[in-house]
C-alpha cells in the first residue's frame, strides 16, 4: 500500500509575519508534507493561493499545493505560468490542483457567468491540455471552443518533469473519469453541482457512496490506458477531532449530526468523519486506506484554518507508514 501523507491548511495571514512563520514551522515538524489553500472569493476566504504558497515555499521546506484553483479565475496560459515559476523557485515542491468551478457565491460576488457544470467541466479539460502542453516545452498550439493558444513556449522550465503534480478534485462521476485519466492526485469530494455545501455534501461521502467514486477514478484510468492503481487518492476530512475524552466526541458528533440532519451513528461512521481518541482516529484513517485506498488524508479544507496540534500522535504513528 501507499505510504500516509497529510497535508494541512496553510495558517491564517494576518499579524506578524514571524508568527506565521513559526506556525507554518510547527506544521512541518509535526510530520505534515504538504500545505494547501483554497480559491475562493467568498465564503470567508480570505487569501490568494499563489501568493500564500509562494510564502509559504520560502518559508518551510513543506510542498505547496493549489487545492484547488476555480478554472474560470485563470486564464490557463498564466496558471501554467505562475505554478512552472512556482515551481522553480521551490525547487520542486509544487502540487497544482484545478477544479471546474463550484461555489456559485465565488461568481455572483465577482459578476463571472455560472455556466453549467457541462460547461465548466469543458472548460477544465482544454485548460489541462493546455497547462500540460505548456509544460512539455515546445512551442504548444491549441484551439479549442473556449481557449486558443498559437505557438506559445511554455517557460520557464519545471523542476518536476513532466510537470508539477496534477491534483483533480469531484464528486461526479464526468469529474472524477477524467481525474483518472488526467490527474496525479486524485481529491475524493462530495458532488457539489448544486453550488454550496451542506447536508446533501455529508450524505455523499457515505462508504457506498465513495466506493462508487473509487470506481469512477479507475474506470476513467482504464479507459486512458493508465494503471489505475499508480494515482494517489487524497479526502479532505469533513470532519475530523482528535480528543481523548469520549464524551467531548460525542458531544460534538452530536451537535454536528443534528446540523446536517442524519443519525450521530452514522455520521461518526461515515469516511469524512475522523474523530475520537488518537488511537480511534489512526484506525479509521487505516480503515480509509484498506478499504478505499485513501491515503493522502487533508485534515482541513474550510476557510480558516484549525489548530493541528491535537494531530500530533496521529502524524506520529502514520506519516510517511
Amino acid at each position: 500500500m501507499r505510504p500516509f501523507r497529510f497535508t494541512a491548511q496553510v495558517p491564517d495571514i494576518g499579524g506578524p509575519r514571524r508568527g506565521w512563520t513559526a506556525r507554518l514551522g510547527r506544521i512541518e515538524a509535526l510530520g505534515f508534507d504538504t500545505v494547501a489553500l483554497a480559491d475562493h472569493f467568498t465564503g470567508g476566504y480570505q487569501a490568494e493561493p499563489f501568493v500564500v504558497l509562494s510564502a509559504a515555499a520560502a518559508a518551510t521546506g513543506l510542498r505547496v499545493q493549489t487545492a484547488v484553483l476555480g478554472v474560470d479565475y485563470r486564464h490557463p496560459v498564466l496558471v501554467h505560468r505562475m505554478a512552472a515559476t512556482l515551481d522553480v523557485l521551490s525547487e520542486g515542491r509544487v502540487e497544482l490542483g484545478l477544479g471546474a468551478g463550484w461555489m456559485r457565491s465565488d461568481y455572483d460576488a465577482a459578476g463571472l457567468a455560472y455556466d453549467p457544470p457541462g460547461q465548466r467541466i469543458e472548460r477544465l479539460e482544454e485548460t489541462i491540455a493546455i497547462v500540460k502542453g505548456l509544460f512539455a516545452g515546445g512551442p504548444l498550439t491549441f484551439h479549442g471552443r473556449h481557449y486558443r493558444v498559437d505557438e506559445l513556449v511554455g517557460v520557464p522550465a519545471a523542476v518536476q518533469r513532466p510537470h508539477p503534480p496534477l491534483l483533480i478534485g469531484g464528486g461526479g462521476r464526468r469529474m472524477l473519469r477524467l481525474a483518472g485519466r488526467e490527474a496525479d492526485i486524485v481529491g475524493l469530494n462530495a458532488n457539489l453541482a448544486r453550488g454550496d455545501t451542506g447536508g446533501h455534501s455529508v450524505l455523499d461521502v457515505s462508504w457506498e457512496s465513495m466506493a462508487e467514486k473509487v470506481a469512477w477514478v479507475r474506470e476513467g484510468a482504464v479507459a486512458a490506458g493508465r494503471d489505475p492503481d499508480t494515482l494517489e487518492l487524497s479526502m479532505a476530512q469533513w470532519l475530523l477531532f482528535v480528543n481523548e475524552s469520549r464524551s467531548a466526541t460525542d458531544s460534538l458528533v452530536e451537535k454536528m449530526a443534528a446540523r446536517v440532519g442524519v443519525e450521530p451513528r452514522w455520521l461518526e461512521a461515515s469516511p469524512g468523519v475522523v474523530v475520537g481518541s488518537a488511537a480511534r482516529c489512526v484506525d479509521k484513517l487505516e480503515e480509509l486506506r484498506a478499504r478505499l485506498g485513501i491515503t493522502n488524508v487533508q485534515v482541513h479544507a474550510g476557510p480558516r484554518a484549525v489548530d493541528v496540534e491535537p494531530l500530533a500522535p496521529v502524524l506520529a504513528t502514520l506519516a510517511g507508514r
